[in-house]
């Protein structure tokens, strides 16, 4: 396998003051962009209470998942040298779940107990996967797969919908558990070549969209052989479009494909080779759909795993999330948008 270049690494090791100007001028302009989105589907509309605790909640989870994007891990690896520190961290990640429930009176114990517990118990997971040496730190070991698996079954099954009990906020967890997989393996395990970089290259945009046309036959076709999409004329405004692409990318594209291509994909490789580990990361990803709109939706496992193929591909080109995530969203927008 060829050299691997670590993004998050070569993201460090940028002009501290440049990184940190274009990481605050991206996320007021993305969270601008997400705010004028949350209006126009009247997101803020059907969430009860003030928006200024939805807005904050949501602000708390969005800061932390913007900032590992533009290299935070290294600097946050550093100040936080003791273990326990380490260990325990992750658990303020709860505080987007107070800010948000307590005012409306949805406060609950339980949800409360899984959101600063499950980020915690990844971390001690992996914390003590680091103490192991480094030829065998760096392949998958069995912390990394109980971990993978506490922070994406919870997900998958939809256990923790109701800590945010309105339908606009189902994405609320995802973005919760996505930011303690990015502390877990970039900040307490130090896992290279994600790729979660924030700063976009056209590079990113002509494999993601190469990778998009390469699933296009696959994807209608199949889906149209299988009865499982068809054809429907929606021509929604060019401002429609653009936002339901963001919030995408964000809420569905990015946690995934960190999950399945920058984490999982990224392991499996250094374990069965590239092949492999392309053809096994894609059938997880394929089988994580299985109860979509279904008991067992099993043709949305099978088109789910061909698209995994091709997300997993536009990854490995230059190990870049930006790229997959490009290929990811725009794929779901187009289903949306023309396909039912």
């Amino acid at each position: 396998m060829p050299p691997l270049r670590a993004a998050t690494t070569s993201a460090a090791r940028s002009a501290p003051w440049g990184t940190i100007a274009a990481a605050t001028v991206w996320f007021v302009a993305l969270l601008a962009a997400i705010w004028f989105a949350a209006a126009h589907f009247q997101v803020l509309e059907t969430t009860g209470g003030s928006r200024s605790t939805f807005v904050l909640s949501f602000a708390l989870l969005f800061v932390p998942f913007w900032a590992f994007g533009f290299g935070a891990a290294a600097p946050l690896r550093r100040a936080l040298s003791a273990s326990w520190m380490r260990v325990l961290a992750p658990g303020l990640l709860v505080s987007s779940y107070l800010v948000f429930s307590l005012p409306r009176g949805e406060f609950q114990w339980r949800y409360c107990a899984a959101l600063a517990g499950i980020p915690i118990v990844v971390a001690a997971l992996l914390e003590f996967l680091t103490r192991e040496e480094a030829g065998r730190r760096a392949t998958l070991q069995w912390p990394d797969l109980v971990s993978l698996a506490i922070l994406g079954v919870p997900i998958v099954m939809r256990w923790l919908n109701g800590a945010y009990p309105h339908p606009a906020l189902s994405a609320m967890p995802k973005l919760l558990l996505t930011d303690a997989a990015l502390y877990g393996f970039l900040v307490v395990r130090g896992l290279e070549d994600v790729g979660y970089d924030f700063r976009p290259r056209w590079r990113d945009l002509a494999v993601g969209m190469r990778e998009l046309v390469f699933f296009a036959p696959f994807g209608i076709g199949g889906g149209v052989l299988l009865h499982f999409i068809g054809f429907h004329r929606v021509a929604p405004s060019l401002w429609e479009f653009c936002a339901g692409w963001i919030t995408t990318f964000i809420l569905v594209a990015v946690p995934e494909e960190l999950f399945f291509r920058g984490i999982l994909l990224n392991l499996l490789e250094r374990r069965m080779g590239s092949r492999a580990a392309l053809m096994t990361s894609a059938v997880i990803f394929g089988f994580s759909h299985f109860n979509k709109r279904a008991a067992f939706n099993w043709r949305y496992v099978i088109l789910a795993t061909i698209a995994g193929i091709f997300y997993g591909r536009a990854w490995r080109n230059r190990r870049r999330l930006f790229a997959s995530g490009i290929t990811h969203a725009t794929v779901d927008v187009i289903w949306g948008t023309w396909f039912k």
